[in-house]
């Protein structure tokens, strides 16, 4: 299934029926005055969120959707069916905005929320409701309420616990293969992540979901590469694992870079919760390792470190120790949001 984060869709809810001018005509009945019933309600249309569900593709090529009309109010009294509310199924995580981005109507972040975008027109009156003593024949009826009618634009993002970033090749991939029975594409290239993948990693106790981000590079933020586009995704998980590449030469430089382009995008993404993952500790010899490591610590001065954590995620070095850290992690995070409530 293709992924899509982004869509831009016209939704109109269904107009009202007309009411009906209609009399009553029957044998022996002389005066048998106005009959005429009301039209029914236009059917609404309403977004639910629903699990399981990771991607907006259904709404890229057909992008207009319209709810069922009310039917029109008929003679004897009838009053005309309501039309269908029109459901749409997005993720759960789909933010709904207005068509310019500037107003935000709802966040469907939990599973059956849902949201009524366009509200269906009032069905019209039948003349027997402008029956009145002075005028008994009434030959007049009023026609249905047109439904709302709006553009609106769906941005998904997708709810883990754990988002990992990093520059492209730093082994993200591997190391969510690794932990995960997600099998995302793996290849000595840069950018073979083109789209978030999920995955879930069970600890001793407990389980967690993460995403896995297509890599960042040096002016994201602006739209260079990839650009800042499925940073969003990153929004609502709760840690960050920050993975670097063992083999390059300057661990800090990488660091700061990449947390430079979350502290640009916004979103409280550098307030988060951190742990710094160094992959492919294979590669490097003792001597090699210490040295950048002891650089790579003395990069931060007096300012408070990360946990750092040495991996090598294709060898499965040192992937039970981070599993357990981050469990760790996780117990002290929610014992501190219990203290605060």
């Amino acid at each position: 299934m293709k992924f899509l984060d982004r869509a831009k869709i016209y939704v109109k809810a269904g107009d009202g029926g007309n009411g009906s001018a209609s009399f009553r005509r029957e044998k022996y009945i002389e005066f048998g005055g106005p009959n005429g019933g009301d039209g029914g309600r236009g059917g609404d249309v309403v977004f639910r969120a629903v699990p399981n569900v990771n991607t907006l593709i259904d709404y890229r090529y057909k992008t207009k959707f319209m709810a069922q009309r009310g039917e029109n109010g008929m003679g004897k009294m009838r009053t005309g069916a309501s039309g269908e509310t029109l459901v749409l199924p997005v993720p759960t995580g789909t933010v709904i905005l207005s068509e310019n981005e500037e107003i935000e109507y709802v966040d469907l972040n939990q599973d059956g929320m849902e949201y009524r975008a366009a509200r269906g027109g009032n069905g019209g009156w039948g003349n027997l409701h402008f029956k009145s003593p002075t005028n008994r024949a009434p030959r007049i009826a009023n026609d249905g309420l047109p439904g709302e009618e709006r553009t609106v634009i769906l941005r998904l993002k997708l709810i883990a616990d754990i988002g990992l970033v990093g520059f492209p090749n730093a082994g993200k991939s591997t190391l969510l293969s690794a932990v995960t029975s997600a099998r995302p594409k793996i290849a000595n290239y840069p950018f073979t992540t083109l789209n978030p993948q999920l995955g879930v990693m069970y600890a001793h106790n407990r389980e967690f979901v993460l995403v896995d981000l297509p890599g960042l590079i040096e002016g994201a933020h602006t739209g260079v590469g990839l650009g800042d586009q499925f940073l969003g995704h990153a929004e609502r998980t709760k840690m960050i694992l920050h993975v670097i590449d063992g083999t390059e030469s300057d661990w800090a430089t990488r660091y700061r870079a990449i947390r430079h382009e979350m502290d640009s995008y916004g979103g409280d993404l550098i307030e988060k919760p951190e742990i710094v993952i160094i992959n492919k500790i294979d590669a490097l010899d003792d001597a090699e390792f210490a040295e950048k490591l002891s650089a790579f610590k003395k990069s931060f001065g007096r300012k408070k470190k990360p946990e750092i954590l040495t991996i090598s995620a294709a060898g499965r070095l040192g992937i039970d120790e981070m599993i357990s850290a981050i469990e760790k992690k996780f117990l002290e995070l929610e014992h501190n949001d219990t203290l605060q409530e």
